[in-house]
């Protein structure tokens, strides 16, 4: 029987599964004190970066699995006159719906147990906040693996500026993206504001 030719496609899925179990896993490795120090960082060059725009509507994840808490830099902007919003899931491979959120606003738990806005408006973000899993200097963004951000920035008009948000660990030298991943605008990590180079084309 001939040689069957090599599964590309099944071959990217299982690596970027291991990638995705390896950076998840460092992340929650961090000691509490490197993540509080490195989270401050974050946040830092993150406030540098959107303060001086003119206020809008930001969206960000309620941090999971030991992602950068973002709601520091959100509490600043919504003083300065800013709304906030957040992803929703509500169906699998479907795109997310934004929802206006404020800090005292009642949570609910979305499909994947994300705390999400129990009871809001719609909301159209101008800024989105990304969590980062592992990126590269392209700009190229690996999350959970759910494809949610990508079917919704694909169908956003206008598309928000994305910023992906995370730590300088888990930069990898490419992500080695499919035709659906969408580059980012900027990476801000502890070590400060990345602007991606795009990919040359061939």
């Amino acid at each position: 029987m001939a040689d069957q030719p090599p599964d590309h496609t099944a071959y990217s899925t299982a690596s970027r599964a291991a990638l995705r179990r390896e950076k998840i896993a460092a992340r929650l490795a961090m000691s509490a004190t490197a993540h509080r120090e490195a989270s401050a960082c974050v946040l830092n060059h993150l406030a540098s970066l959107l303060k001086p725009r003119p206020p809008g509507t930001i969206a960000f994840c309620w941090p999971i699995r030991a992602e950068v808490d973002c709601r520091p830099v959100i509490a600043e902007l919504l003083a300065a006159g800013w709304q906030a919003a957040m992803p929703t899931v509500e169906a699998h491979a479907a795109p997310m719906r934004f929802l206006a959120w404020s800090p005292d606003m009642p949570l609910r738990a979305d499909p994947h147990g994300i705390p999400v806005p129990a009871h809001a408006s719609p909301a159209v973000p101008d800024v989105l906040l990304l969590p980062l899993v592992a990126f590269d200097a392209a700009g190229y963004r690996l999350g959970y693996g759910g494809g949610y951000f990508d079917r919704t920035l694909a169908v956003c008009m206008p598309r928000p500026l994305t910023i992906g948000v995370g730590f300088a660990a888990a930069a990898v030298a490419s992500i080695a993206p499919a035709p659906h991943d969408i580059p980012l605008d900027f990476i801000v990590t502890e070590l400060g504001v990345l602007r991606p180079v795009p990919l040359a084309t061939p």
